[in-house]
């Protein structure tokens, strides 16, 4: 991926030599981007420099507003594909999580292909990387940031490539990363994998080798398994370069209490200082198993205002159950026993909770949300008392211009005034809707939201 303008030249090399592969030499030429892309207008997606959000290369900041398509790259049409994306363009989402072979939820692409074959000396299959390349293409074409899981992990050997031998597990992950490493990418090594002990060991190892070409600059990181934290297993290592956990389909309490006061809130200040997002809340109409019911459209906006503002706002992720593993009739995915029958995709991609997360994107783009940081001193007590699920979420800028507070069941909130600029000014933002009304400030520090529903209270200079 050039990153500067002029006649660049390239020699291949192949190990084996291999006649017609290697010696190949060439050049052409870099022009500069004329297009509305953010990716080609602003250049790749890297760690900001203070290391708590996400940038373009020319210091733009980058919203990670993903949405998940596990399936969507391998069971989709192209027109389907375009469709999708268009879709979740129109609502501010900046990038698309998808898996790049066969995996326990999806054993072959649509057309009956595997990644590869076999399991002690793997074959790989260029024809099925040759239509998934279709699908990558579009999603950077569309000025989106493609997130591909290299190796899902979760799932019976035979199933998935996370399982597979030590050298055959980096054979595939040099092959994805080669091929797919001028793209705009964002990479998850592995999808759903416990990383502790020895695991966490074979994955350091794994991350080692397959990120150990100087080419290989983009974005790294690994997707762990449910209410999981390892920044200790990969502080150590140059090519993990951002914190990405999964607060799970739990739904109750105590995944609401571990998102907005658990590992991501407690260890943010750790070294190394690393961007920290969800990449996988609850999916929205998805069975929340500690419920026994389904994720709705108020789930989604709580677990995502809770997500973004009890960290350092860096972004968050989205799921649609029945988008994420591609559904093309109501059914329940494949090897997700208890999830719920799910919507075709493009039923779901409708569902409410994509709309909303318009809103909180619009909110947060009107703001210098990358100045944020968790600020519970803001309030003179906690309303949501022992509940974790009534939790009020508060974050302020650090030059004091600005405070975002979210309301998950509206009421009052008292705030200690002396920490905020006395020229601020209150505005209640409807997420469900978007739009906003005057905040009216009692005098006394307390605002009272509109209706027991959620809220956010905005507060800025005019």
């Amino acid at each position: 991926m050039p990153d500067e303008t002029g006649t660049w030249k390239f020699q291949t090399k192949s190990q084996p030599e291999v006649n017609g592969l290697d010696g190949i030499t060439g050049q052409f030429a870099v022009v500069e981007a004329d297009t509305s892309n953010p990716l080609l207008k602003h250049g790749a997606v890297q760690v900001s420099e203070n290391n708590r959000y996400l940038t373009y290369a020319d210091g733009t900041p980058f919203f990670w507003l993903m949405d998940t398509a596990w399936n969507g790259a391998l069971k989709s049409t192209e027109q389907n594909w375009e469709t999708y994306l268009d879709d979740r363009l129109s609502k501010y989402f900046t990038g698309i999580q998808f898996v790049t072979t066969q995996w326990r939820a999806a054993h072959t692409d649509r057309q009956g292909q595997t990644a590869y074959s076999g399991y002690e000396d793997i074959k790989i299959n260029p024809g099925f990387f040759q239509r998934l390349d279709e699908r990558v293409n579009t999603i950077n074409e569309k000025g989106l940031l493609a997130a591909p899981v290299v190796l899902w992990a979760l799932g019976d050997k035979e199933e998935v490539p996370g399982k597979l031998p030590e050298d055959q597990a980096i054979k595939l992950g040099r092959y994805i990363t080669a091929r797919y490493g001028a793209h705009h990418v964002a990479w998850f090594l592995a999808g759903d994998e416990n990383f502790s002990e020895e695991s966490g060991e074979r994955w350091r190892r794994i991350g080692d080798a397959v990120f150990r070409e100087p080419q290989h600059e983009a974005l790294a990181t690994v997707h762990p398994q449910g209410r999981q934290w390892y920044l200790e297993e990969f502080r150590d290592k140059s090519w993990y370069d951002f914190i990405i956990y999964q607060s799970s389909h739990g739904g109750g309490p105590e995944t609401i209490g571990w998102i907005h006061s658990g590992p991501p809130a407690q260890n943010y200040n750790n070294e190394p200082i690393l961007p920290v997002i969800n990449s996988e809340p609850g999916y929205e109409d998805h069975i929340a198993w500690e419920r026994d019911e389904r994720h709705t459209a108020f789930d989604i906006r709580q677990q995502a205002y809770y997500s973004l503002l009890s960290s350092p706002t860096a972004g968050v992720s989205y799921g649609a159950h029945g988008v994420w593993s591609w559904e093309t009739k109501p059914s329940e995915p494949l090897n997700h026993k208890g999830s719920g029958i799910a919507k075709p995709w493009d039923g779901a991609m409708e569902l409410p909770g994509s709309e909303d997360l318009k809103h909180l994107a619009n909110l947060f783009k009107s703001a210098e949300w990358w100045t944020l940081r968790p600020d519970q001193k803001l309030l003179s007590s906690q309303p949501g008392g022992d509940d974790p699920t009534k939790y009020v979420a508060t974050a302020s800028a650090t030059d004091g211009d600005f405070a975002i507070i979210y309301l998950p069941e509206g009421g009052k909130v008292t705030l200690e005034t002396d920490q905020l600029a006395s020229e601020l000014k209150g505005e209640w933002m409807n997420p469900r809707d978007g739009s906003r009304q005057e905040a009216q400030f009692n005098g006394s520090g307390t605002y009272e939201a509109p209706n027991s529903e959620d809220w956010v209270l905005y507060l800025h200079k005019n």
